[in-house]
């Protein structure tokens, strides 16, 4: 089988360099690239870094490595549920990874969490490959619905 190769990886240091951040850059030591795929929406890569764990890259942009997602995860789900002195019914629009269901199902008083994403290959992907951010995916309240967002706000 070939290697897998991916333009963002360059002497076995990922690069992510974006004009939305002048002046910086964000580098990763990659162990191996363990996934490559172009989705219908975007390209997928998920590589083993050195330090990180495991990193889920989409369009060249990194959206979490194992290593500090939690702080991530935990800041988007938290804040809101107990803002609300009830929550029941939660909606996650994008969140393919599962790290925010992951918290939401933490909570006792949800009955129902529904997860929309865009993108069956990021579902896929991080089940297969980021089990402990995508734990929540297997909890009893949880539906996923594979979609655009905004059309699943319109027909939910």
């Amino acid at each position: 089988m070939a290697e897998i190769t991916h333009p963002t990886i360059k002497d076995g240091w990922f690069r992510e360099i974006s004009d939305m951040w002048p002046g910086q850059a964000m580098t990763l030591k990659v162990n191996q690239i363990i996934h490559h795929e172009k989705s219908k929406y975007q390209d997928v890569l998920i590589f083993e870094s050195s330090d990180y764990g495991m990193v889920l890259v989409l369009d060249n942009v990194i959206q979490c490595t194992e290593r500090d997602e939690f702080s991530y995860q935990e800041m988007i789900c938290h804040l809101g549920m107990f803002a609300h002195p009830n929550p029941k019914k939660v909606l996650v629009i994008g969140g393919g990874d599962g790290g925010v269901l992951r918290e939401i199902v933490k909570h006792e008083s949800v009955e129902e969490a529904v997860l929309c994403d865009i993108d069956e290959a990021v579902i896929r992907l991080s089940k297969k490959y980021l089990p402990g951010m995508s734990v929540g995916f297997q909890h009893p309240n949880v539906k996923v619905h594979v979609g655009d967002g905004f059309k699943f706000l319109e027909d939910y």
